[in-house]
């Protein structure tokens, strides 16, 4: 009996572990058009050289976020040549909080010279489809034939605060493993930082 209610609470808290509506390692990603601070339309689909994606949800205004704007940004410049380029999405109401805004989108990347697509997910579906919660919120994809698979959700590494204090790069360990094509070693961690702002 004991090993009985052992075994339950381990399926319970795994299940506690995976973002109620969104995906798990190893589910199939669905792609987007959303609209970039370009004023353009950007699809997964127009990077057709990519062996996969490093898709963070973040925004503007949250002090977790713009503590990992830069890290963020050596993210891109570290991988997008190696074929895993990342793409920002922000999924915050923008009504709610006016500093998550097209146009202060637009402002925040140009001071910091992002290289990537800064995303607007206005519905906030692709947020709810791939279960995200904070941000920043981190899922790398990879590319199997047509599908996106996913291969690592959570946290960018194991340090907001302090980048030189950062022991565990989660990102850059998921993506250099499938580069090498070996298996990822942590899948999963637990994402920090401020909730995804909903519309009500």
């Amino acid at each position: 009996m004991k090993k009985l209610i052992v075994f339950i609470s381990a399926v319970f808290l795994l299940a506690s572990f995976k973002n109620d509506g969104g995906y798990a390692v190893g589910d199939k990603a669905t792609d987007f058009k959303l609209k970039n601070i370009d004023d353009k339309t950007f699809s997964l689909a127009d990077k057709k050289d990519a062996k996969g994606f490093i898709v963070v949800f973040t925004c503007n205004h949250c002090p977790y976020a713009v503590k990992y704007e830069d890290r963020i940004v050596a993210l891109n410049n570290k991988y997008a040549k190696l074929g895993y380029p990342v793409v920002a999405i922000n999924p915050n109401d923008a009504v709610a909080y006016p500093d998550d805004n097209l146009e202060n989108m637009k402002k925040r990347a140009k001071s910091k010279s992002f290289t990537f697509p800064y995303l607007v997910d206005d519905t906030q579906e692709i947020a709810k489809a791939y279960g995200a919660t904070k941000t920043p919120h981190v899922f790398v994809l990879k590319k199997e034939n047509a599908d996106l698979i996913v291969k690592y959700i959570g946290a960018i590494d194991d340090n907001t605060d302090d980048a030189s204090a950062v022991t565990v790069k989660y990102v850059e360990q998921a993506v250099d493993a499938l580069l090498a094509d070996k298996p990822v070693a942590i899948t999963s961690t637990k994402a920090i930082g401020c909730g995804v702002k909903w519309k009500k």
